[in-house]
């Protein structure tokens, strides 16, 4: 199961300390070390795209069904593909905004499933109301994503392989694989 991102130097790490059950992706660094006195051969440590451990990790809580990911801005405008849920228009994270459907002031919370990208506008125009009150139609349904999908939401440049081992761990049902058919 895909757990968490690392960079190549906390995989490196790994490899080092023996903690790699298995790798599998494209290579994507070579690192290399000194030269062994003894042998006068150079250590190389070669670091794949995927990166499978040993054993069991702090992040197992994150394979639970109802394991819940944090709720960030930057990752719910990835979610909602930066579109305004309202006007269907496609904006800059600066002139995106989170919206609540049910508004707090109204017992609404602030869950993914209550959540959903507006741009500046729409939400001003919107306030404290629920869509109907303001007589606007929200154009997707909020959802919560699983820990994979999660992991996706987060990364900002996912390799082929990677995105194509995440894939496999999103739900059948899930609207981004919609997006990235």
């Amino acid at each position: 199961m895909p757990l968490e991102w690392v960079d190549y130097r906390v995989a490196a790490r790994l490899y080092c300390l023996g903690q790699v059950a298995y790798s599998c992706g494209e290579e994507i660094f070579l690192l290399r070390g000194g030269t062994n006195a003894r042998t006068r051969e150079r250590s190389q440590i070669c670091v794949h795209s995927i990166v499978a451990t040993h054993g069991r990790c702090h992040a197992s809580s994150k394979l639970r069904a109802d394991y819940v990911p944090p709720l960030s801005n930057h990752t719910l405008f990835q979610r909602d593909n930066h579109l305004c849920l309202y006007c269907g228009g496609r904006f800059s994270d600066r002139q995106l905004s989170r919206d609540h459907v049910r508004p707090l002031s109204q017992g609404g919370q602030n869950h993914w499933n209550n959540v959903v990208t507006a741009c500046v506008r729409c939400n001003n125009y919107k306030a404290g109301r629920t869509p109907e009150a303001a007589r606007m139609e929200l154009l997707a349904v909020p959802f919560t994503p699983t820990h994979a999908e999660y992991i996706y939401l987060m990364g900002r440049h996912v390799l082929a392989d990677q995105m194509a081992f995440l894939r496999m761990h999103f739900p059948r049902s899930s609207p981004l694989l919609e997006r990235l058919a």
